[in-house]
């Protein structure tokens, strides 16, 4: 399966409305609905593209960590695959170095995250050591990523659907109330498709459709969520990921980081403990490309010192996607038995 144009330009267009009615994509896009509908349906089905909800990962709400993890080389895919099969490990990366694997893990709190992942992490047979980065400040994701093939007038146009209807949304951090349990059962369909209605969900849940609706309505407005339209990696244009692990000066994190945004690759970038203070990850066209984009951040980020580059085999996991070799969906979403849907 091979993407054309057409389809990149959908991809882009959900990328930054994922939400987006067909009807509302059609006249930013000048294809008619029931086209779009089917081209969609098409990519979705085929793994190449998929919308997904999934919790920010803001270090001010929940615990996002950067862990890697060393095994015993003839038990690692059994390794791999207990990992993967755990719903706070929301990403399983294979890494071409000194690392076996590379994890990144949320949860509810720090407390969580000692008792629900570090101490089953102890009880993988063929598990040998793993060293954890704890996330301080977010301040690029994934779901911010483009490919960036719209024109300018159409990305605004969308930007402008995309913006939230009614009062503004909670999502900066304020304080406010809980979600109680019966909008927290919607968040595993949303995981499975960010594009369900509140119809869709009322069926599943045996729920009357006008209270899914207003509780659907809720959660999207409540800010713990981000939607995100993800493409396969190999159809993307950039099928090599890297992830830097570098010291930025005190006090420059915040200017880095308005810095390293201006390079369209970056999927991530964030503040973290350990040895080094801050992680940055790249989706790159070659090998070649990590060179150049290593000659970018020390041109970007005065001071900036790049400690340790690691170039990624294959993606298992991402944000609690399943994937299969070649990086296309499989179909399959890693949810907790309590129902909470947790990746990054």
């Amino acid at each position: 399966m091979e993407l054309s144009e057409d389809d990149l330009v959908l991809i882009n267009a959900l990328q930054i409305a994922p939400r987006l009615s067909w009807a509302d994509a059609s006249g930013v896009l000048g294809v008619h609905a029931t086209t779009l509908a089917n081209r969609w349906e098409r990519l979705r089905s085929g793994g190449a593209s998929w919308v997904t909800a999934h919790l920010i990962g803001d270090p001010k709400q929940m615990c996002l960590a950067f862990v890697a993890v060393d095994c015993e080389m003839n038990r690692r895919e059994r390794v791999t695959a207990s990992l993967a099969a755990m719903p706070e490990i929301v990403t399983v990366e294979e890494a071409a170095s000194n690392r076996d694997l590379m994890l990144t893990v949320i949860t509810r709190s720090l407390e969580e995250f000692s008792t629900n992942v570090v101490s089953r992490l102890k009880d993988i047979e063929g598990l040998v050591k793993y060293q954890t980065a704890l996330c301080t400040r977010l301040h690029t994701g994934g779901d911010a990523w483009r490919l960036n093939v719209l024109s300018r007038a159409q990305q605004a146009a969308l930007r402008e659907l995309a913006r939230p209807a009614g009062p503004g949304t909670e999502r900066q951090g304020a304080a406010r109330e809980p979600l109680p349990a019966s909008h927290l059962d919607l968040l595993p369909y949303l995981a499975k498709d960010g594009r369900a209605t509140a119809a869709d969900i009322a069926r599943a849940l045996g729920r009357n459709p006008a209270t899914v609706q207003r509780q659907l309505n809720r959660v999207l407005a409540s800010g713990i969520l981000s939607l995100r339209c993800e493409v396969a990696q190999r159809y993307s244009s950039y099928p090599v990921t890297c992830q830097w692990f570098v010291n930025v000066p005190a006090g420059r994190h915040e200017a880095a980081a308005a810095e390293i945004r201006t390079i369209r690759n970056v999927r991530l970038s964030a503040s973290t403990t350990g040895p080094t203070n801050f992680v940055i990850i790249m989706w790159l066209q070659s090998l070649a490309d990590v060179m150049t984009a290593e000659v970018a951040l020390q041109q970007k980020v005065p001071g900036i010192e790049l400690v340790e580059s690691v170039v990624m085999l294959s993606t298992v996991k991402r944000v609690g996607w399943l994937l299969n070799k070649d990086s296309t969906a499989s179909g399959a979403v890693v949810v907790d038995a309590g129902g909470l849907e947790l990746p990054y």
